[in-house]
């Protein structure tokens, strides 16, 4: 979960740079590093492990200068050694970079830039981008860091959030954002400017910040910020206040904690991919699951056991787990898991899933597979939480602190968590060719951006709950991997709107809920074309037939649905295996807006609470 702070004024660079990124530790990194330039020289430190290494650098070797940016880093192309922690140097010495995101062509764009004599000093997909700026300054843009930045940002796929700084422009840094990696906070001072990709880095300094919107570049100078599009427009930003109160300068730009963290989606799958994938040689490293290569053949079942959100994260996970590691999955309420005697041996896995790592009844499921033997494993969001430290191993989400009770980006998390451990299963356990988890390591790869155009169609969802919002029941269909997104996304609107709502798989809908179709029952149907989409137009004809109006979610392209469907929402086109994913990403959009059209507290709904730590 990366972090990026900058700073350009009178006072030290070091200094302030160091003590931001202290702010962002909570995101979690495996090494991190500083560039500052002094009289036209870039002085960069770097270390691997914790901020208080870097730190030890910084006091052994000092850093002068009023110009300067850091990084803390989870690795994603290449190990977390020096060598590739940022900030990374072109090769002629004349810019550095620091970058969020994961370049999906950085294989092509790396090839070609070699042809080209570029050497490389790290294994990183970063590495490209200020490869690529040094070629664009010399090559159109005339030495201009801005211009040369945004020429080569228009060559990479995926969603970025980049800051550059150039040693022949020493007095400014240029920040982009591409998509939805993550935020770019431009903070305004007085005869000094910063940069951070999250507030609380430099909330200290100054309340005045302007956020940067997809496809915008900023040059930030002490005395003046300007930014324009990447196709070189003027743009002029909106200045926003934020108070000093924590909590509230955390929510930043948006009106809850819940919209932020849906939003937040993008880079919290990022953030949970990262340091996981040998995106080079194509292979998944999960060395916290402790699980061996002899021990992953040896298994003969997986349970899962979860509660709400996380169970049905874990439904989704069942279909990871069978298809790519052929190793038959079970899941389970962790509240009703220790009311039998649950079949468990030394060739079973239990794993937990819970956003806390507190929840009573998960930890009581866990507790029951520790009295039977059974090989422990959880996933959890919160670091050092009981769950975390019972488990025999673990994959922790990386989603950053979820303040909002309905869960949002740890339900993707979880999700992607679970794909991960399904091909690392798979890997172990040679049920998968190096080909086909290539291609699944680009489906991952891709993700975040994917998710990024979903977010898209809030606009439209807004319209919708307008129409919609006083509607007394809703009815959630999917098939196949999609239907525990049906019921995840029933789930979310009875939770934060009171609205009550059902989720089924489809295939169930005439083996009951059919009797309740009317003109007055909403149905959203997960309709994206993948292999149940003719099942799926089926059942949506079933409820039409029947008076019912029918939400469609569709893949782009698809107008015939637009003829079958009362209301469309669009998402991108995407392997099927991700496609739960991204299709939850509008039906959280459209909870949460049908709730705040309702007056409900969106953040804080009644009843519930975000860590259930009581039976």
């Amino acid at each position: 979960m990366c972090g990026i702070v900058g700073y350009v004024g009178d006072q030290k660079a070091a200094p302030i740079i160091l003590d931001g990124l202290g702010r962002l530790e909570y995101r979690g990194y495996d090494s991190a590093g500083v560039a500052i330039i002094h009289d036209d020289r870039i002085q960069i430190r770097r270390d691997v492990g914790k901020l208080s290494n870097l730190r030890k650098r910084v006091v052994d070797a000092p850093l002068t200068g009023s110009v300067g940016i850091g990084h803390t880093r989870w690795a994603t192309h290449g190990a977390p050694v020096e060598q590739n922690a940022h900030p990374h140097v072109s090769m002629d010495g004349e810019f550095v970079v620091v970058h969020n995101g994961i370049v999906e062509n950085y294989r092509e764009l790396r090839d070609e830039l070699t042809a080209e004599g570029v050497h490389f000093s790290s294994d990183t997909d970063t590495e490209v981008i200020v490869q690529l700026i040094s070629r664009f300054a010399r090559n159109g843009a005339n030495g201009d860091v801005t211009e040369a930045t945004r020429r080569a940002v228009q060559h990479l796929r995926g969603a970025h959030a980049i800051v550059v700084m150039s040693r022949t422009q020493p007095d400014r840094l240029v920040a982009v954002r591409i998509g939805n990696a993550g935020g770019i906070t431009v903070g305004l001072g007085e005869s000094e400017n910063f940069i951070a990709s999250d507030i609380p880095a430099i909330i200290e300094q100054t309340r005045r910040m302007i956020f940067l919107e997809d496809g915008q570049a900023a040059t930030i100078q002490s005395d003046q910020v300007s930014i324009q599009t990447l196709q070189g427009r003027p743009v002029t930003p909106t200045v926003h206040q934020i108070p000093w109160d924590a909590v509230s300068a955390a929510k930043g730009e948006y009106q809850h904690f819940m919209l932020k963290e849906i939003f937040d989606q993008p880079r919290s799958i990022t953030d949970t991919i990262r340091g996981r994938v040998d995106f080079e040689h194509g292979r998944v490293l999960l060395p916290d699951l402790n699980l061996s290569g002899e021990t992953a053949k040896m298994l003969s079942r997986l349970v899962i056991v979860a509660c709400g959100t996380s169970y049905y994260s874990g439904l989704v996970g069942k279909f990871f787990i069978e298809q790519l590691a052929k190793l038959p999955v079970e899941v389970d309420y962790g509240s009703e898991f220790r009311y039998r005697d649950p079949l468990l041996g030394e060739n079973t896995a239990v794993l937990a899933i819970t956003q806390s790592g507190e929840t009573v009844d998960t930890l009581a499921a866990m507790e029951t597979a520790q009295k039977k033997k059974a090989l422990l494993w959880s996933i959890v969001n919160a670091i050092g939480s009981q769950a975390m430290r019972v488990a025999t191993g673990y994959i922790t989400m990386n989603a950053g602190p979820e303040i909002g009770v309905a869960s949002t980006k740890a339900f993707t998390a979880s999700i992607v968590d679970q794909y991960l451990l399904a091909l690392y299963l798979a890997q172990e356990r040679s049920t998968i060719s190096h080909g086909e988890l290539s291609a699944h390591l680009q489906h991952l790869a891709q993700l975040p951006d994917l998710v990024g155009h979903a977010l898209e169609s809030y606009s439209q969802v807004q319209a919708l709950a307008a129409h919609f919002h006083n509607r007394r029941d809703f009815l959630f269909l999917g098939r196949g991997i999609n239907y525990p997104v049906a019921l995840e996304g029933a789930l979310k609107l009875k939770e934060i709107s009171y609205i009550h709502a059902e989720g089924y798989p489809a295939g169930e809908m005439k083996h009951g809920p059919i009797a309740l179709i009317d003109e007055n029952m909403p149905v959203v149907a997960i309709t994206t074309k993948h292999t149940v989409y003719d099942k799926m137009i089926s059942q949506i004809e079933q409820v039409k037939a029947r008076g019912g109006v029918v939400i469609a979610i569709a893949t782009e392209g698809d107008l015939a649905i637009a003829r079958k469907a009362d209301h469309v929402i669009y998402v991108p086109t995407s392997p099927e295996i991700i496609s739960p994913v991204i299709n939850v990403i509008p039906l959280q959009l459209l909870a949460y807006a049908i709730a705040v059209r309702r007056g409900a507290d969106v953040d804080q709904p009644r009843n519930l609470a975000k860590s259930v730590t009581v039976e």
